[in-house]
């Protein structure tokens, strides 16, 4: 059974696109097949994966909004994983899907469309939100199982989290009732600051949430990965980072392995 898991968070510069990428090579690590969906107009998981955007003609674009078949437009990655590109021609997505009727199904149907068209079936699909709470983040929590939400461990990053899971609450009213919040994934961890640390054990308490441990540190090799177009997990094996992401990594399949938790509304900041 695949495990769709949306990873959101509106603000920019949590680290949502770097856990993506790390996860995504840490579950394929494991044995799992992977499916990466970068939903995001600047297409940097895209480009993290060493796909320059601007020499595809096919992506997410034309499957959300053309009805483009999935497979013809995934990628196989030189990480284990799979991925289904994004361009900046996603950016238009938002205005063209506003006025269609099921506008929020729209990743749902084409995820579901590939799953029985994939042989084998990916275990997990991970999807790469925009920092925004427009339609493509609808449209990708409508389509998941569960929203893990990146989380920087500084106070100022907790700003607009309440808002995003107002908009969780709002989607399971209307377009997904089943739609489980895992938890915060805390990142850019400096375990040397007594801020960062103060963060880490008040993110709990403060949106009644799960910390799904361990903390990804703050590293320079994280940075180093996109420019070579891989993961960390194959540009730095041995690095805190990639050894706090295959713990993450292993954490989520534990957690996908429970029944489905009943839904309740988390509490805001």
């Amino acid at each position: 059974m695949t495990t769709t898991l949306a990873i959101a968070n509106q603000k920019g510069g949590v680290a949502k696109t770097t856990s993506v990428a790390s996860l995504g090579a840490a579950l394929a690590e494991l044995g799992h097949r992977v499916l990466l969906v970068d939903l995001d107009p600047q297409a940097c998981l895209t480009f993290s994966l060493g796909i320059d955007p601007e020499d595809l003609e096919l992506s997410v674009h034309q499957v959300l909004t053309q009805g483009l078949e999935p497979t013809e437009a995934i990628i196989a990655t030189d990480d284990g994983v799979d991925i289904l590109p994004a361009t900046i021609e996603l950016a238009r997505a938002e205005a063209e899907l506003l006025t269609r009727t099921g506008r929020e199904q729209v990743l749902k149907s084409a995820l579901e469309d590939l799953a029985e068209a994939a042989d084998p079936a990916y275990d997990w699909v991970l999807l790469d939100c925009p920092p925004s709470l427009g339609v493509l983040t609808v449209a990708a929590l409508t389509a998941a199982r569960a929203v893990l939400v990146p989380l920087q461990c500084e106070t100022l990053s907790h700003r607009g989290v309440g808002q995003l899971l107002d908009t969780v609450h709002d989607v399971r009213r209307f377009t997904n009732r089943k739609l489980e919040v895992w938890g915060v994934l805390p990142t850019l961890f400096d375990g040397r600051t007594n801020h960062a640390r103060t963060v880490l054990d008040t993110i709990s308490q403060t949106y009644d949430l799960d910390v799904i441990g361990p903390p990804i540190p703050k590293t320079i090799k994280f940075a180093e990965a996109p420019a070579a177009g891989r993961s960390i997990l194959a540009t730095s094996r041995s690095s805190k980072g990639a050894v706090a992401y295959r713990e993450v990594a292993a954490n989520l399949v534990d957690r996908a392995a429970r029944k489905p938790a009943r839904v309740t509304r988390a509490k805001k900041a």
